[in-house]
């Protein structure tokens, strides 16, 4: 797995998965990757109350450990995955149970539901995941976990500094879709370097704000920017500390059952992402990479419950580093290898970690705003480039009830002890009510009869979700 072939090739030529530039250039591209896929990895756990510098360690090791499971054979970067946001919040939320450790405890199990789906894949095809989980069901609970989440910007983040959250969303609205190239992938990175320099500049111009911290229940006046953690910070060490909630940084799991029922429908988001990552790459490619997609899901899974174990955060394939193999047009997996060992480096630097830590509340509140509505809109994102078909009575009533339940927090009560309500309803009544109806849609709405596991222009094949990814 380890001999890449040394090519050098002329500028716009591919360099395939098996195929090295001279290591001063796959260095440089290693680099690059990193920048790539930073601003998402370290801002997805601090807003789920997790360690950013375990994190991005994490996602070093677990990039390695995906690599040697595929074989080499798929190029790609496992950075937080934003996939279980949602779900940590709804964890929170509950009246017990709800320290980080209850956290990482729920994401592992899900991390071993998405390898045993690998598993399964791996043996009996891609297909009977299509059938099972068609793009209509894919995109309706991808679109309930991204817009469950408005109510974690609106309650926790955006208050703390409203200006100052809405300057760093309009940056990154602008970045994303306005800077050429390379930069506008690393819109999120900007976006925080921005909003991190807007709130260092307001407490010189204005002094401290007066708002609720993340976690705190009265408003007490404050710095935005407070790096009295950076200066106790050593250069090297391993990730250490305590969470906000009392928690090790580093520290084992525990498990309840409302919880990891709370994770579950952030599994269906993992492996339509993974499919359409693993399509995209093969798509630019040209390889075929079909028995690799097995493999590649349940390396993911095994990635996020490795991370877990140990406080760390969910992982995913992501769509960044995806983004900048299509504008390089090299897609060695040698270059990842030089991207992971950046990244542990980087976690194995707590005054690096301190830094991220110190995010103001302001900043990711713009930064969230964008890239939670991001994660719902891919759910739409799925339906149209799947041709789903909302004239029929199928797709339109039989998804309706399980978004509402989702993202609205319907619950169901059963006896004293236990609740089951938000993502994890929503999720399972989307499935539950699809495939209840699926093949029974009439002439309703100008739709018309047919198997929706296969929606006229609709191939089945997940491949087609190539942007499902981190957003």
């Amino acid at each position: 797995m380890f001999k890449w072939d040394v090519v050098d090739p002329a500028p716009g030529e591919v360099v395939l998965p098996h195929q090295r530039l001279p290591w001063g250039k796959t260095i440089g591209l290693g680099a690059q990757h990193v920048v790539a896929m930073f601003g998402a990895t370290f801002v997805f756990p601090l807003v789920m109350g997790l360690d950013a510098n375990l994190a991005i360690m994490f996602s070093g090791l677990c990039t390695i450990l995906f690599l040697l499971i595929v074989q080499n054979k798929v190029p790609s970067y496992l950075g937080t995955s934003a996939s279980f946001v949602a779900s940590v919040a709804a964890i929170r939320a509950l009246d017990e149970g709800n320290d980080s450790s209850y956290v990482t405890g729920a994401i592992l199990v899900g991390g071993l539901v998405l390898a045993a789906v690998g598993v399964l894949i791996h043996f009996a095809g891609a297909e009977l995941i299509h059938r099972i989980l068609p793009p209509a069901v894919t995109g309706a609970v991808v679109m309930l976990i991204g817009f469950n989440l408005a109510p974690v910007v609106a309650g926790i983040y955006w208050p703390q500094d409203q200006w100052v959250a809405l300057l760093t969303a309009a940056f990154m609205v602008f970045a994303a879709v306005a800077l050429p190239g390379f930069w506008s992938r690393i819109a999120v990175f900007l976006a925080l370097i921005f909003g991190y320099v807007l709130s260092f500049l307001a407490d010189l111009v204005l002094g401290p704000i007066t708002s609720v911290l993340g976690g705190a229940t009265e408003a007490t006046e404050h710095d935005r920017v407070s790096w009295a953690g950076v200066e106790a910070a050593s250069w090297i060490g391993l990730p250490s500390g305590t969470l906000a909630d009392g928690v090790s940084v580093v520290h084992g799991p525990s498990f309840s059952l409302t919880a990891i029922l709370l994770v579950l429908p952030g599994v269906i988001a993992l492996v339509a992402e993974n499919t359409g990552h693993v399509k995209a790459v093969a798509e630019m490619t040209g390889e075929n990479l079909d028995p690799y997609m097995g493999r590649a899901i349940g390396a993911d899974g095994l990635a996020t419950a490795f991370a877990s174990a140990f406080g760390g955060s969910p992982t995913t394939t992501y769509a960044e580093n995806i983004g900048v193999m299509g504008a390089t047009r090299v897609y060695s997996t040698a270059a990842y290898y030089v991207a992971a060992a950046v990244a542990i480096l980087l976690g194995l630097c707590p005054k690096f970690g301190a830094i991220v830590n110190a995010t103001p509340g302001g900043v990711l509140g713009g930064i969230t705003v964008v890239l939670y509505g991001m994660i719902g809109l891919v759910g739409a994102k799925i339906w149209v480039e799947n041709n789903v078909d909302f004239g029929n009575p199928v797709n339109m009533v039989g998804l309706a009830a399980g978004l509402i339940a989702g993202i609205g927090g319907v619950t169901l009560t059963f006896g004293d002890d236990f609740e089951l309500g938000g993502i994890a309803l929503g999720t399972i009544l989307v499935i539950a009510f699809f495939h209840m109806v699926k093949g029974r849609g009439g002439d309703g709405a100008g739709g018309v009869t047919r198997n929706l596991s296969h929606p006229e222009g609709d191939t089945g094949d997940a491949g087609a979700h190539k942007s499902s990814g981190e957003a």
